[in-house]
């Protein structure tokens, strides 16, 4: 079981508790009505997959309901840093990621 700890709630809750939303930081076109089709694709369905060190964004939908992002590796599922929707994304510990 994975634990989460919310940043708003200020303690450690099991996944059930939680929803995640997809990848973090996804940057919404500037010009959205000048993208062609391809391009709305690519926004909308394209992520990355990457292994070790990932960006997500989550809601506590059994508490709070507020959302936040998490750094987590997808590989050892471990959670390795929760901070706030609108905070900077901090660098993962010793090495890169998406």
């Amino acid at each position: 079981m994975l634990l989460i700890p919310c940043p708003f709630c200020r303690e450690d809750r099991s996944e059930e508790e939680f929803s995640c939303a997809g990848e973090a930081h996804i940057a919404r076109p500037e010009k959205p009505a000048e993208l062609s089709d391809h391009e709305w694709g690519d926004y909308l369905f394209m992520r990355t997959n990457p292994r070790g060190p990932h960006r997500e964004l989550w809601v506590h939908t059994a508490g709070c309901r507020r959302y936040f992002n998490v750094l987590r590796d997808t590989v050892s599922y471990e959670v390795l840093v929760v901070y706030e929707v609108g905070q900077p994304p901090p660098d993962p510990p010793g090495g890169d990621e998406s």
